[in-house]
């Protein structure tokens, strides 16, 4: 890609001045942003981002070091985009500048081979598989009790040691149906994005959806053969994979012929609702990725569209809810969860302080960016203890491993369940995993 004259940026999709020109530089967006919170300084806050993008696409600046470290810093957690009274669509700037960065800016080799092994494991469900086997061994062995007992962590570097804390219990593997027949009368054809990380590590998360969709009278259509949904990436800035794992996904989904696609992870949910966007160059898949972003529901949305059918048996717990940041801010769904939860009998709902803040999870954020992202967790732990919830609530499982590892450092055992684990508990009249 060659530079656009007087400018930083190469001409493939650079942050547009439209864009840019949004922002009126108000500073509602601070309070809301994470970084601008922890540090104060207006360079890390959105407003201050925009700047530096504008001073590249004006020319005024190159792609430097410290100018890279300002976007990399950001979580793009989309909090300011529900801040802002101009309506400045913040997700957009910021996958454009990532992009950009990643195809015209040299990291360092120790950076690069981090971000390799990322992106060559985590998209990758066969490799999630594999490793899946040796990691339940070295949970099941004792070997990881006895290291992070020994301090031999302390002793890794810190990406590492960050990858390691945030691995959840491992249970024995479950693989879901590719057509699970609805309950009763057939309501709806759904299809589910089994996710990756999710699909190995915590399937338990997407058996609970499928029991909740049959019960609630879908046909569950869950292909084998779905990839990862290019969340991962496209957050990152690597923008070619990410488009054609996308395509793979519609295609995959269009011969399952499903009514809706419903998502169960925050930040997949709100990557597939931009197919339309981000395929609309694409003579060949432009309109089809825009039919498909228009299926697209998270799950406690669409069980609140679809209206309940099974009854919810009590279970008179105290339940602080969690908002994904890609589900409240990108997706725009907030009340959705909460209604579904409430209306479980004996349920109380708590609501945290600071609720609007990120946890720190943030796609690959907590990998590449620990320590900030270690100390939003910590804050975040903090508020949960205060409220002494007998369990966290959210709806994304990077939310659910960043809450879950910092309590652990807090010594708390609170556990954190996704929002469809706690209602396919009511539905089948069993304790929440890990509540009683």
């Amino acid at each position: 890609m060659t530079p656009v004259p007087n400018q930083a940026f190469d001409q493939h999709h650079p942050p547009t001045p439209e864009l840019i020109n949004q922002c009126v530089h108000c500073g509602f967006c601070l309070p809301a942003c994470p970084t601008y919170t922890l540090w104060g300084n207006e360079m890390d806050s959105p407003r201050g981002r925009i700047y530096l993008m504008k001073m590249a696409s004006d020319g005024a600046t190159a792609i430097t070091d410290p100018w890279v470290e300002h976007m990399d810093t950001c979580l793009g957690c989309m909090s300011c985009m529900t801040a802002c009274p101009s309506g400045v669509d913040y997700a957009k700037l910021i996958e454009a500048t990532r992009a950009q960065i990643e195809r015209r800016h040299p990291r360092s080799t120790a950076e690069r081979l981090h971000r390799r092994m990322i992106f060559s494991t985590f998209p990758r469900v066969d490799r999630l598989r594999l490793l899946r086997g040796f990691l339940r061994a070295y949970q099941k062995s004792g070997l990881q009790s006895l290291v992070r007992g020994s301090g031999l962590l302390k002793l890794l570097p810190k990406q590492l040691g960050a990858m390691e804390a945030l691995m959840p219990k491992l249970g024995p593997s479950q693989t879901i149906a590719a057509t699970t027949p609805a309950q009763g009368e057939k309501r709806k054809r759904v299809g589910l994005l089994l996710g990756c990380v999710q699909r190995e590590f915590m399937p338990e998360i997407n058996a609970a959806t499928v029991r909740v969709l049959a019960a609630e009278g879908c046909e569950v259509i869950a292909p084998p053969d779905q990839p990862c949904c290019g969340a991962l990436m496209v957050h990152a800035g690597e923008e070619a994979p990410a488009l054609d794992l996308a395509r793979r996904v519609i295609d995959v989904f269009e011969r399952a012929q499903v009514d809706i696609v419903v998502t169960n992870a925050g930040g997949c949910g709100s990557n597939v609702r931009e197919y339309g966007y981000q395929l609309r160059d694409d003579p060949q898949y432009a309109e089809r990725a825009a039919r498909f972003s228009a299926k697209c529901r998270d799950v406690a949305e669409f069980l609140e569209e679809l209206g309940p059918r099974t009854s919810r048996k009590p279970l008179n717990i105290r339940i602080a809810y969690h908002d994904s940041c890609h589900l409240q801010h990108a997706q725009r769904v907030r009340t959705q969860p909460r209604a579904q939860l409430s209306s479980i009998p004996g349920v109380q709902m708590l609501e945290l302080p600071e609720a609007t803040l990120c946890c720190g999870s943030a796609g690959i954020y907590n990998l590449v960016q620990p320590k900030t992202a270690d100390e939003l967790a910590d804050r975040k732990a903090r508020h949960v203890t205060a409220a002494r919830p007998d369990v966290v609530a959210t709806g994304n499982i990077g939310c659910m491993l960043q809450i879950g590892a910092a309590l652990e450092r807090q010594g708390q055992k609170t556990p954190v369940l996704h929002t469809i684990q706690i209602i396919d508990a009511s539905i089948r009249g069993v304790p929440p995993a890990g509540v009683y």
